[in-house]
């Protein structure tokens, strides 16, 4: 009888389940789905993560590269972020080109590294002008059941985290680069951003973490990105319903509670890979 309920009428099956301020799932309104964390995911990459939101699991492989400092600044290096989502991860993508919802996550993936000051970029110039690192920041979507851009941010944080880049220096004589693989070192990350991403219903009730489903039956979706400091980093919110001072600041409050969550478990699963060598 409920699947059927919730086949023939999918909102007003939620809305039975919001009203009692709970969710199909057993979530309270404002809880996140249980959030695991793999690094040094793929071998051979420079550094490499995997998390799993529920049921939407994300990779990230860092491949680095060198390259010549864009001539805007030309004492920086850069990240270069992609976000794939291919046909395997859900029905709803196609093969072929990036879609609409790949390249807005790319973007988006992009603004909050630019925002956050992630990673201090001139680390990455090895001679002014001349060569730099170019990081490589590819992120594939494995299984997809919404909340994308939260499970992207982490990925690429803890991705970078486990980074790692030769030495590098420029033979003066022969003004080649020389990269001696046996001396590497590790990013030093900056800023540690984290989003939580919201869906509203009925232009009033607010849930965190949606799943596939109720991003689809939502009036809005919303992302925050904070960092540590309790910064605001980054708001994405594309159209929908309005949100007004009060509960915009629920939200952000909200989000600054999920960043010291993804925190304590970055470092939990770090300090346990750092015991295991």
């Amino acid at each position: 009888m409920a699947a059927g309920f919730k086949t023939a009428e999918p909102l007003e099956y939620h809305r039975s389940f919001l009203k009692e301020n709970c969710r199909p799932d057993g979530r309270e309104l404002g809880e996140f789905r249980p959030t695991t964390l793999n690094i040094n995911s793929i071998s051979t990459a420079d550094g490499s993560a995997l998390v799993k939101i529920g049921n939407t699991t994300v990779i990230c492989g860092i491949k680095a590269e060198l390259a010549v400092p864009p001539s805007e600044a030309q004492n920086k290096g850069y990240l270069v972020p992609n976000v794939d989502l291919p046909p395997l991860c859900s029905s709803r993508f196609r093969a072929g080109p990036p879609g609409e919802q790949a390249q807005a996550a790319s973007q988006f993936i992009a603004d909050v590294i630019e925002s956050s000051d992630l990673i201090n970029l001139e680390e990455l110039c090895i001679e002014k002008a001349k060569l730099c690192w170019v990081l490589y920041c590819d992120i594939m979507c494995l299984d997809y059941d919404g909340n994308l851009l939260d499970a992207c941010i982490t990925v690429l944080l803890a991705a970078l985290k486990t980074a790692q880049l030769p030495e590098v220096t420029i033979n003066k004589e022969t003004d080649l680069a020389e990269v001696d693989i046996e001396k590497k070192r590790r990013l030093k990350i900056n800023r540690h951003p984290v989003g939580s991403s919201f869906a509203v219903f009925d232009d009033s009730i607010i849930i965190v973490d949606p799943t596939a489903e109720e991003e689809s039956l939502s009036t809005a979706l919303m992302t925050v990105v904070t960092d540590e400091e309790d910064r605001l980093c980054a708001v994405h919110k594309p159209g929908g319903t309005s949100l007004s001072g009060e509960k915009l600041q629920h939200c952000i409050n909200r989000a600054l509670t999920r960043n010291k969550e993804i925190r304590k478990l970055l470092d939990k699963v770090h300090e346990s890979t750092k015991t295991m060598k």
